[in-house]
C-alpha cells in the first residue's frame, strides 16, 4: 500500500480559516478529510485510494478542530511523533489562528454560534478553545494568523506554501471563433484579430482555413502582424501564470474573426504552438471551423494555382 507523500494536519479556532485551508490543498491536488476520529486514522493510511485518484501516494490533508471526536491535544501530537518515527512520511502541523476580537465579528457578522459556546457568550467560546489547542499552536511547524487577512489571500498563502508548480497551472485552452454567432461564454481572454487583413476578399483563399500555408501567408503579410503577435505573446506569458496564482483552474484564451474561419483559427494555432514552447499545455479547439460557410467554394488545381468553384451559386 503506498503511503502518502506528506501528511498535513490542519487544525486552529474555530472562525480562523480552517475550512478554506482544507478546501485550498483540495483545489491544488491534496486528498482533504475532515474531523476525523484520530482512532480511525490507521485504517485510513491503509486504504487503498479512490477509484480514478491520479495518485496513491498524493500528499493527505486531516482536518481536527476541537469538535474532532476523541480529541486530546497530546495525542494528537504523539501520533504526530510516531508518523514521524516511521519514515518514509513527511508529518506536520498546520495552525490557524486570529485576534479574539477578529473571531468575535466573524461569528458575529454571520450569525454563527460558536461551537463551544451554544449558550453563553462568543468570547467564552473562544477562551476555551484557545485553551484547548494551545499545544498544538505551540507545536505547529506552520503558523498562520488571518487576522488581518481576505480569504482570497489565505488562498495564496496556502498555494504559495504548497502547491508544486502542476498544480498551480490551469487548464488551458486556446479557442477560435466567429463574431456573427456569438461571443464564447466560457472566454476568459477575447482577443479581436478583425484588424488583420481577411483572407475571405480573395476568391482564391476563400474556401481555405486559417490552418492552410497560403493563407496563414496572407495573413501574416498585414504590416501590423509581427508586432501584434509578439505583443500578444508577450500578453499572455505574463497573465496565464498570474491566473495560476490566483487559483484558476481552467483558462480559455478565444481568438474571433468575423466568420470564424480564417484570421481567427490561424492565430489560434499559432498562439497554441508558441505557448507549447513556452511550457504550456494547450488545447486548441475550433468553435465555428465545422460550421457552414454560405461563401465557401471547392478549391480545384488549375494551371499551377488554385481556382473556387462556387459551390450552390
Amino acid at each position: 500500500m503506498t503511503s502518502p507523500s506528506r501528511i498535513l494536519l490542519v487544525t486552529g479556532l474555530s472562525g480562523a480559516g480552517r475550512t478554506t485551508v482544507l478546501k485550498t490543498l483540495e483545489d491544488i491536488g491534496w486528498e482533504t478529510v475532515d474531523n476525523l476520529p484520530l482512532g480511525l486514522l490507521d485504517r485510513l493510511l491503509s486504504s487503498p485510494p479512490a477509484e480514478g485518484a491520479p495518485d496513491g501516494a498524493r500528499p493527505l490533508a486531516i482536518g481536527i478542530d476541537s469538535r474532532t471526536r476523541g480529541f486530546d491535544a497530546a495525542s494528537i501530537l504523539r501520533r504526530v511523533a510516531r508518523l514521524r518515527e516511521g519514515g518514509g512520511t513527511d508529518a506536520e502541523v498546520l495552525f490557524v489562528d486570529a485576534s479574539d476580537t477578529v473571531l468575535t465579528q466573524r461569528f458575529s457578522s454571520t450569525r454563527r454560534r460558536h461551537p463551544l459556546a451554544l449558550d453563553r457568550p462568543t468570547e467564552d467560546g473562544i477562551a476555551h478553545e484557545r485553551a484547548m489547542l494551545a499545544e498544538l499552536a505551540d507545536a505547529a511547524d506552520h503558523l498562520i494568523d488571518t487576522t488581518e487577512s481576505t480569504t482570497n489571500a489565505l488562498q495564496q498563502d496556502i498555494r504559495r506554501r504548497f502547491a508544486d508548480s502542476a498544480s498551480m497551472t490551469p487548464t488551458l485552452t486556446v479557442l477560435s471563433f466567429s463574431y456573427k454567432r456569438g461571443l464564447p461564454r466560457d472566454a476568459d481572454l477575447v482577443i479581436d484579430v478583425r484588424f488583420l487583413r481577411n483572407p475571405h476578399w480573395d476568391p482564391l483563399l476563400r474556401p481555405g482555413t486559417g490552418r492552410d500555408d497560403d493563407v496563414s501567408a496572407f495573413i501574416a503579410a498585414d504590416p501590423a502582424y509581427a508586432d501584434s503577435v509578439a505583443q500578444i505573446e508577450r500578453l499572455l506569458l505574463l497573465l496565464l501564470p498570474r491566473y495560476g496564482e490566483q487559483g484558476k483552474c481552467y483558462v480559455t484564451v478565444a481568438f474571433g474573426c468575423t466568420g470564424g474561419r480564417h484570421r481567427s483559427v490561424h492565430m489560434a494555432e499559432l498562439t497554441g504552438q508558441r505557448l507549447r514552447a513556452a511550457g504550456f499545455s494547450p488545447t486548441i479547439l475550433h468553435r465555428d471551423l465545422a460550421g457552414k460557410q454560405p461563401d465557401a467554394g471547392k478549391r480545384v488545381p488549375t494551371e499551377g494555382r488554385e481556382a473556387v468553384v462556387t459551390v450552390g451559386k
